[in-house]
């Protein structure tokens, strides 16, 4: 009877180990403490990027924040650059980031600047140039990268003539003027229309949105020590580079998207 009970002592001894022993294993899996094994994990979101990084008892990684009036460029496949109030910063595009097109990402031309696009379709767009959008960023990936449209100027505000010469450049109510940066000389134009002349002589036309940088150390406006802005220069108005461009031009750079200057730095 007592080799029966120490028998039985013993079985239950031995299954309460090895309960407790795929208990830890599997604690530890759970953890990842001590498991080795490997798993083929699906692409990271925005979200649960954010969310894991607010779990974590270290601290958040990633800029998080909302960059409007800005310009976003091409680096990698789905990592980019938007540059805005004279600051640069990266992003990559998570698997539910919502892009969202005004003619120029994707689609037709949309004012609304709501037709869904895909990583591709910013990828192909901004390997051919750079686009005015606006990012919301969390943890360094994007939540909402959204075109800022091209300004549908088919009419003016009188209700003039849209073929006329004072209308907006061709294609830029369609979301497709050109895009770049030139060195050059600004000339006026009309009011909100500039053309900038690079070295070789060759003119490009180009307008004034309400969201232009106008930067000055002297030329334009301010001095060749000023300290506003935040890039070393003076902010200025619409009207002191009219008169700086009618005046025999002024020397400047000018960042082109899609027809429309979003900085223009004079030449310091």
């Amino acid at each position: 009877m007592a080799s029966t009970l120490h028998t039985r002592s013993l079985l239950v001894a031995a299954a309460f180990l090895a309960g407790t022993t795929l208990l830890t294993a599997c604690q530890d899996n759970a953890t990842g403490v001590r498991s080795s094994a490997k798993t083929d994990a699906p692409a990271a979101s925005a979200e649960t990027t954010a969310a894991a990084a607010k779990s974590s008892s270290s601290k958040p990684k990633g800029v998080s924040g909302t960059f409007t009036g800005g310009t976003v460029e091409y680096l990698a496949p789905g990592k980019h650059i938007v540059k805005a109030g004279g600051k640069e910063q990266q992003f990559f595009v998570a698997e539910d980031t919502k892009i969202y097109g005004a003619g120029t990402i994707c689609g037709k031309y949309n004012p609304a600047a709501n037709t869904p696009c895909t990583a591709d379709d910013l990828d192909k767009a901004l390997k051919k140039g750079s686009i005015a959008a606006d990012v919301i960023m969390k943890y360094g990936a994007a939540v909402t990268v959204t075109e800022r449209p091209a300004p549908d100027e088919s009419t003016s505000a009188e209700g003039g003539d849209a073929n006329s010469s004072d209308s907006t450049i061709d294609g830029i109510n369609k979301g497709k003027g050109v895009s770049g940066t030139w060195f050059g000389t600004v000339t006026y134009l009309a009011p909100g229309k500039y053309t900038v002349s690079d070295l070789k002589g060759t003119e490009q036309q180009f307008l004034l949105a309400e969201d232009t940088k106008i930067w000055g150390w002297g030329d334009i406006c301010g001095d060749a020590n000023g300290e506003e802005g935040g890039q070393g220069g003076s902010q200025c108005t619409e009207e002191e580079l009219e008169a700086a461009a009618k005046g025999g031009g002024v020397s400047a750079k000018v960042v082109v998207v899609n027809g429309i200057a979003t900085t223009i730095t004079d030449d310091h």
